[in-house]
């Protein structure tokens, strides 16, 4: 089989990325405010389902931007996902990539409690109050006990990045935060993962700093 490969710069191969992205879109037109997360979402993963399955609460792109704006640091569940944040770009607006998993007291307190470090790590992010968005992109235990917390008024995130991959109690975790009175931007049914909310999480910085996506 003959195979012929897209002549393309180095430079150009993202824009290039983002037009294949439109072209197989074709006649379907998405909200403007979302429009550049689902495409950098479906950038990331190559797959067009995000187009049907992200799910925005009213204005939730936009009070994301405004948080990031003000300088919100961004917690995820998983070192993967805050690798993949965009350091410099949230350095830029004063917020900062945070992620507890590795602490000794957060695997100390799962040990004591019986949980696992991603409760743990709600636990702990509760008591951090201030300006946080919170993006879970494996632990669907972190979305339950986000949603505890919340219900007991013990944190406030500005954002919640809610898209675990898997099957125990991943699709049950997001229609809590689905449920919830917070922003959020949810991934619906099984899909997602660290890199997911890592590419939601850039989408939205590369808004607010007003770096073209």
């Amino acid at each position: 089989m003959k195979v012929t490969l897209q002549q393309v710069l180095p430079n150009e191969i993202e824009k290039r990325s983002f037009q294949i992205i439109e072209e197989e879109m074709g006649q379907l037109q998405l909200d403007p405010e979302v429009a550049p997360i689902v495409k950098r979402v479906i950038h990331t993963t190559a797959d067009f389902d995000y187009l049907r399955t992200l799910t925005f609460s009213p204005g939730a792109v936009a009070k994301g931007i405004a948080a990031l704006r003000e300088g919100a640091s961004i917690l995820t569940d998983t070192q993967m996902a805050r690798s993949g944040i965009n350091k410099a770009a949230l350095a830029k607006v004063g917020g900062e990539a945070l992620c507890f998993m590795s602490d000794p007291d957060v695997a100390q307190a799962a040990k004591e409690k019986g949980t696992t470090r991603a409760t743990a790590c709600m636990d702990k992010a509760a008591a951090l109050g201030g300006n946080l968005i919170i993006a879970v992109g494996n632990a669907p235990t972190a979305l339950v006990r986000l949603h505890q917390l919340m219900e007991e008024g013990k944190i406030a995130p500005r954002l919640i990045i809610g898209v675990p991959v898997g099957f125990v109690n991943v699709v049950e975790s997001k229609e809590l935060i689905l449920s919830s009175s917070v922003p959020f931007i949810v991934a619906r049914g099984r899909k997602g993962g660290s890199n997911v909310a890592a590419a939601i999480c850039n989408a939205l910085l590369y808004l607010a700093t007003g770096r073209a996506l």
